[in-house]
């Protein structure tokens, strides 16, 4: 429970924010203006921007979570980690959720794109900025319990971040959305991936749960079975010292 309570604003304010921008985008308020505005300065078309948009496409970033849900399953169960297969498939529902929302929302708000863009409606929120969000920001959460250094745990979320931003400012700067697209689509995807750390294995390493799990089954290493042969050699030392002291002191001795 103290968990939720503690990740209850990444779920709350992100939920509520996003309301806000529904909100507007519906009734055409004055935010819409700004937005416009903001777009009409940033908008340079060009073959850097679409590239970086393009790492938002299912093709692309539906992959690469795979391959990390993959390799997670692999590892998980080598381990012995208890419930080794919940983290991977609470990833895996969660990205297949992505279009059971998004979709109906641009249909419901039935936005109209950008002036470069052709004419049409559904341009929000954001597909790619969805799907990139989910797809990386999954597969960063499920790998960093298995990081030991925080070094790499930071370079995981500082690449993560690099490439849902790279997605997102190719996207505004090359005119297939509106800023507040990209936004909202920040906002649903924080709650997304809020509720997936809540997923038990998520946040805390199954690695290391399971790395005490042989010592915890067979009971504390003893002298004679130890691996160590520093331990083994005063093991040894141990023994006949106790059989020379138990020899000397018995009564056939003397």
């Amino acid at each position: 429970m103290s968990t939720v309570v503690r990740r209850a604003p990444l779920l709350a304010l992100p939920a509520v924010l996003l309301a806000l921008i529904t909100w507007q985008v519906v009734a055409h308020g004055p935010l819409l203006r700004l937005d416009a505005r903001l777009s009409r300065a940033l908008v340079r078309p060009d073959r850097f921007a679409e590239l970086l948009s393009d790492l938002g496409n299912v093709q692309v970033a539906v992959p690469v979570l795979a391959l990390v849900l993959v390799h997670l399953l692999w590892r998980g169960r080598a381990a012995g980690a208890g419930r080794w297969w919940l983290p991977p498939l609470a990833a895996a529902l969660l990205m297949a959720l992505v279009p059971a929302i998004v979709v109906p929302l641009k249909d419901w708000t039935a936005r109209p794109g950008t002036p470069v863009m052709p004419p049409g409606v559904g341009y929000f929120p954001s597909g790619h900025t969805a799907t990139a969000a989910v797809a990386y920001g999954s597969a960063a959460l499920l790998l960093l319990p298995w990081l030991r250094s925080p070094a790499a745990r930071r370079s995981l979320v500082a690449g993560c971040a690099v490439l849902v931003l790279g997605v997102s400012y190719g996207l505004v700067r090359h005119g297939y959305h509106w800023p507040l697209d990209v936004v909202a689509s920040w906002c649903l995807c924080t709650v997304l991936l809020a509720a997936l750390s809540l997923v038990p294995g998520v946040s805390r390493s199954s690695r290391r749960r399971s790395s005490g799990t042989p010592s915890s089954r067979n009971g504390p290493s003893s002298p004679t079975t130890s691996s160590d042969p520093a331990a083994q050699a005063r093991s040894r030392g141990w023994r006949t010292s106790r059989s020379s002291s138990s020899s000397s002191g018995s009564p056939g001795s003397g």
